[in-house]
């Protein structure tokens, strides 16, 4: 691998000196780095992944070999935050195809599910074996199957730790059950069984990854690791922003995995570092810019994807030292779970309040904590940074992404832009546990066709609405700037507020 560019010889000789024992120490498995009372203690084996996850090659091969006598050649994975994106990014730049299920939005659902799951193998990762979304996708799943006459357990492969209730009722289900290492945590799991089956079901070869990352690890405790220089960068070269540009990169998506791992590892403590993807370097605001391929950009790390993945583990490992927090833990993702389940329960019993609109037009209906009248006086604030979360369909209302780049540029800000409710997994911790300084944008809109949640007297249309508003209410009980535009007229909507922006 490769990590060179003019910010790099720029970083503090006496800040790499002083990571290199705490580098050592993380080889060696010490869970004091972060302090005496972290999660750290059973969340270590991410770093012995590349040489332990080979255990797992003869139980993949068979399992790959049954795929494909069974003639299961369309994968379709179900999973939220680390269970999904690092395959995600492995099939990208493997170039399969692989069918990511990783919303509640009823649209983007249906836009997902095959015409026909004669030949698909359907994989439900979730560590816990409790994710919300994860389940009910599974149980959408199994009477989808049961529809068209198909077995359930001929087709369902589950990864989550040992002992969880789904591991129980899928083994008594008679369905394939892989799994995962109860000591790693989902967001650095990506060469553990959740990112490793759908790789192989999808015919990669998962050795080379491993390979990759294993020759890399060896020399990441040394005086001159990669890893301890991306720490120090991402430590004294900004105190809060980044930018992951993507363009020309070899790992396409890979962006999308680091944001994940270091916005929610880092946010806490009112601390961290808060990636922002761009696509061209000229979209760039704040912070320096790391690009994955020769350019201008002011770190270049040029890697393997097996060598990405176990780089960034590492450098965000450190980097939560230098920040003090504990990588492991994800507090605020709890909160916002917990204020979805109040919601939820009150809108089951038809209980469920929302505070009206402060603006109505033909085509949406504005909310805010705010006393405005238009996106304009809403964007004039000064903060580090805005935030986009749509709450919409990924592949349906892609459009409403150029949101992004439109107000970045209107107001010389950093912007991010996460597809709800996968953020939640993600940055969600970064928005509620880092620096207080985010501007909340919050895109809903009104659901024509709604999908049941078999076993549910809900559907997924009132989950997702739960999730927009739990998460919402976790951002205003901290005073943040929140305004949600909720679409009635989808297409009509977008534009407006395309226009809107485009006008500032």
């Amino acid at each position: 691998m490769r990590l060179v560019g003019p910010l790099v010889e720029q970083v503090d000789s006496k800040l790499i000196a002083s990571l290199i024992p705490i580098a050592q120490r993380l080889s060696d498995l010490d869970s004091t780095i972060w302090g005496a009372n972290t999660e750290a203690s059973n969340r270590l084996n991410w770093i012995k992944l590349p040489t332990d996850s080979r255990d797992l090659l003869p139980q993949l091969d068979s399992l790959s070999a049954w795929a494909r006598s069974n003639n299961l050649t369309q994968v379709v994975l179900c999973g939220m935050g680390g269970s999904s994106l690092a395959p995600e990014v492995i099939s990208s730049t493997y170039k399969k195809n692989l069918v990511v299920i990783d919303s509640t939005y009823p649209g983007q659902i249906l836009n997902s599910v095959p015409n026909t799951l004669k030949n698909s193998v359907i994989v439900i990762g979730s560590k816990s074996g409790t994710t919300i979304e994860t389940i009910s996708h599974l149980k959408l799943f199994i009477s989808l199957l049961e529809n068209e006459g198909l077995a359930a357990k001929d087709h369902l492969v589950i990864i989550t730790d040992p002992g969880t209730e789904l591991e129980k009722t899928s083994k008594i289900s008679g369905y394939r059950v892989i799994n995962a290492d109860p000591q790693v945590g989902g967001r650095f799991s990506a060469l553990s069984a959740f990112g490793l089956v759908p790789a192989a079901l999808l015919g990669i070869d998962i050795s080379v990854l491993l390979d990759d990352a294993e020759e890399l690890s060896n020399s990441l405790s040394k005086a001159d690791s990669p890893a301890i220089i991306l720490a120090a960068l991402l430590f004294s070269k900004t105190d809060q922003i980044f930018n992951l540009c993507e363009e020309k990169s070899n790992c396409p998506g890979l962006s999308d995995w680091i944001e994940q791992l270091v916005a929610e590892s880092t946010g806490k403590n009112q601390v961290g570092r808060l990636p922002v993807v761009v696509s061209k370097k000229l979209e760039a605001i704040g912070g320096f810019t790391i690009g994955f391929t020769s350019g201008d950009f002011d770190v270049i790390i040029e890697a393997s994807l097996g060598e990405h993945f176990i780089l960034w583990e590492w450098a965000t490992a450190l980097l939560c030292y230098l920040l003090q927090v504990d990588p492991f833990n994800q507090p605020n993702v709890a909160e916002a779970k917990e204020s979805t389940g109040k919601i939820l329960a009150l809108m089951i019993d038809k209980q469920f309040k929302a505070d009206g609109p402060i603006l109505e037009t033909e085509n949406y209906s504005l909310f805010s904590n705010m006393r405005i009248a238009h996106l304009s006086d809403f964007l004039t604030s000064t903060p580090a940074y805005f935030s986009i979360m749509a709450y919409l369909g990924k592949g349906i209302d892609d459009e409403v992404k150029v949101l992004r780049q439109l107000i970045s540029l209107k107001t010389g800000k950093p912007v991010t832009f996460g597809w709800g409710p996968r953020f939640l997994h993600s940055t969600g911790q970064f928005h509620k546990g880092g620096q207080q300084n985010g501007v909340f944008l919050q895109i809903t809109g009104d659901v024509k066709r709604d999908i049941a949640i078999p076993g549910q007297i809900y559907g997924f249309k009132t989950l997702v609405a739960a999730q927009a508003l739990g998460d919402g209410k976790a951002l205003a009980s901290r005073k943040y700037p929140l305004l949600r535009f909720n679409l009635t007229n989808r297409a009509m909507g977008i534009s407006e507020l395309l226009e809107a922006a485009k006008a500032l």
